[in-house]
């Protein structure tokens, strides 16, 4: 039997909900705007949680902090980011008329089970075009893992197609690429992770 691409991506998605307990989410039963890429009804409440002492309002700026980044490249976003994912998002808010600066942190390195992990599919977003990023792994509605699987039975679709098509994307839907910790290829034989910046080796 031939091991299609959406064999494949069933059971990537499998050893992710089954093996290590992440949620799942079908990209076209989510209502959501497509030219967002966070997943806003995961990261409201992961960060409520996380943050449970602090106000909607620090809460509501951490929001617009992260879905507003000064101009620059996706690099420079995206190291803008990997600040926040670590050290959290430092914000100003008013409470009864006083201002008071804090961090909202985006994860609960401390407590795990505190965030909520969620694999993807067929989650589309629109940019320059629209694009379907085959897997896509939400750390607390962040998009930090973007996956392009190919089937191994077709032989003119191997890793290096997997590694230009992510290049494809970043130019496409360069926003996703904002958050992005990982980016992985593979066609069963060969599996590569990297990061935005990586080459094809």
């Amino acid at each position: 039997m031939a091991y299609t691409e959406a064999n494949y991506e069933n059971a990537v998605i499998e050893v992710f909900c089954e093996t290590l307990g992440y949620g799942y989410a079908y990209g076209p039963d989510v209502t959501r705007d497509y030219t967002d890429p966070l997943y806003m009804d995961e990261l409201l409440p992961a960060l409520r949680r996380i943050n449970s002492k602090l106000p909607e309002a620090a809460l509501s700026e951490a929001v617009y902090k992260l879905r507003n980044f000064e101009g620059g490249t996706v690099l420079q976003k995206n190291i803008q980011f990997m600040g926040y994912l670590q050290n959290g998002v430092s914000v100003n808010y008013y409470d009864k008329s006083e201002q008071h600066s804090t961090l909202v942190r985006v994860v609960d390195f401390e407590n795990i089970d505190r965030n909520i992990f969620t694999i993807a599919n067929q989650w589309t977003i629109t940019e320059n075009s629209e694009k379907r990023p085959d897997v896509i792994v939400f750390l607390n509605g962040i998009p930090l893992v973007v996956c392009e699987l190919k089937s191994p039975s077709r032989e003119e679709t191997d890793a290096s197609e997997a590694y230009r098509q992510l290049r494809n994307y970043i130019k496409e839907i360069p926003s996703l690429f904002t958050y992005n910790a990982f980016l992985v290829m593979s066609d069963l034989t060969i599996s590569k992770a990297g990061t935005i910046t990586a080459d094809e080796e």
